[in-house]
């Protein structure tokens, strides 16, 4: 399985949170380690997903945790706030948080570290934690979409989807975890809005429309620069 790339966010606020228990969730997503394992209680509360041959472990819906794993995304939705990490969905219940299943609607800016290629009726839909995603152009992102009528659908290894408009390819020549080229990439795209004024997560970059493709153009040069800083190839 591979890790998809950087692309467009929610139209809402994107939060990083760096905070203990990225390693464990890498070890997790590959092979079911002890991260994702116990709830606050200790028990073990997580779950093979393998449908269309997914085959990975993730945290069943309803696990209390103490605190976020990894480098955790935030989401204001009309229906309350979200976290997006590793392809987990998490929603604020008191001083912990709940695993939830993914709010249908929200962009996120790539794909979970894992997930499985579905072809049905032509247009290629990605699978994992019982959550599919469809790339939307017009939002440079990755929609969270109901489940398609898979009747008929057949499956493949990840492959990118096609090249679209200014979506950015990194690879890590460094040998860099999943985890850590989100953490890179977004950490990025928070110094490249920074510089530029532009950030491709918000309606229209949330530039004026009259500078909207210059600043366009400016972010994604920025955004390649600090990538390429940090180890990664990016075009």
């Amino acid at each position: 399985m591979k890790q998809r790339m950087w692309v467009k966010g929610c139209g809402a606020l994107l939060l990083a949170m760096t905070l203990a228990g990225a390693a464990a969730q890498a070890e997790d997503h590959h092979g079911g380690g002890p991260g994702f394992g116990r709830g606050d209680r200790g028990g073990r509360a997580e779950h093979m997903d393998a449908r269309y041959s997914h085959n990975r472990a993730y945290p069943d819906r309803g696990l209390m945790v103490r605190a976020l794993p990894g480098s955790a995304m935030a989401f204001n939705r009309p229906n309350g706030r979200f976290y997006y990490s590793g392809g987990v969905w998490y929603a604020p219940r008191g001083p912990r948080f709940v695993v939830v299943g993914a709010p249908i609607g929200c962009f996120v800016p790539f794909l979970p570290p894992f997930y499985t290629t579905l072809w049905i009726g032509g247009f290629p839909y990605y699978y994992a934690n019982e959550t599919y995603y469809a790339w939307d152009a017009s939002q440079n992102g990755y929609e969270v979409v109901a489940p398609p009528n898979d009747q008929g659908a057949t499956t493949e290894a990840p492959q990118p989807p096609p090249p679209q408009g200014d979506q950015l390819f990194v690879y890590p020549q460094n040998g860099q975890s999943p985890e850590q080229q989100a953490t890179d990439q977004y950490e990025c795209h928070k110094w490249a809005s920074s510089q530029t004024g532009f950030d491709p997560t918000q309606p229209s970059g949330d530039a004026p429309p009259n500078e909207s493709d210059s600043q366009r153009a400016d972010y994604q040069r920025a955004m390649s620069a600090c990538l390429q800083g940090r180890g990664y190839s990016a075009r």
